[in-house]
């Protein structure tokens, strides 16, 4: 780990196996690990900039010549290291299901109707203050075979990248007073209950827009005691 990096608080992070979510069974490591040192080119490329990112990539109501169906939302916030600076510059893409809870996904294939106009991805670039700005759909719950009459509650995938694509950290947003939390082995994968608070956002009427849009805030924090839960791997040291 490096130099002057606090180790995360226990329980703020999912376990990589945890029996109430049947797939970690098959989605962690069963061997050690092989140390790969990061040569030249994981280090310095491929870079991200603004310029990587076209227009209109942030709003995700908007897909094929179309306006998508559902609860139309913004959801904002910044990025901040462990100290509350603002961490200008990153990627933050986001993926989701659209408002009946359906993924476009060859996968999905749960009898809730596909939108046309929903791809459900999107796109953007903190400014120099941290924050970025998402225009989306509120998304279903939807079913999953994880147990008997499981429904994940409604979420949005947030994927945080550094300044190469070896720098990437994953989480979850979910929305606040969800009754499907009760039941959710991935929620609940978070041991610590302030961690798992930090995954919900907050509503936020000073962004919502009379007859247009509901807005919510989800800041995400990289490292400190007030870090997001992130699917990644913990340290040992």
């Amino acid at each position: 780990m490096p130099t002057g990096y606090r180790v995360d608080a226990e329980g703020t992070h999912p376990s990589l196996s945890f029996a109430g979510y049947k797939s970690t069974a098959l989605r962690h490591p069963t061997r050690p690990l092989h140390l790969l040192p990061h040569r030249l080119t994981e280090v310095t490329g491929p870079l991200f900039g603004s310029e990587r990112v076209g227009p209109g990539e942030d709003d995700l109501t908007r897909y094929d010549g179309g306006e998508a169906c559902g609860q139309r939302i913004v959801v904002h916030g910044r990025l901040k290291d462990s100290g509350g600076r603002a961490v200008p510059g990153a990627l933050l893409e986001v993926w989701q299901a659209n408002a009946g809870g359906r993924y476009r996904h060859v996968g999905d294939q749960w009898p809730s109707p596909l939108d046309p106009h929903f791809a459900g991805l999107g796109r953007t670039v903190t400014d120099g203050q941290g924050r970025y700005r998402f225009t989306t759909i509120r998304p279903g719950a939807y079913p999953w075979k994880n147990h008997h009459n499981a429904w994940r509650p409604a979420h949005i995938h947030f994927s945080v990248f550094g300044q190469a694509f070896a720098q990437r950290l994953i989480t979850q947003m979910y929305f606040p007073d969800d009754p499907l939390f009760v039941q959710d082995p991935i929620y609940n994968s978070v041991p610590d209950e302030k961690a798992r608070a930090r995954m919900v956002a907050s509503y936020d009427h000073d962004v919502t827009t009379d007859h247009w849009a509901l807005g919510f805030r989800f800041d995400i924090v990289l490292r400190g005691r007030d870090q997001t839960p992130f699917e990644n791997e913990p340290h040992d040291d």
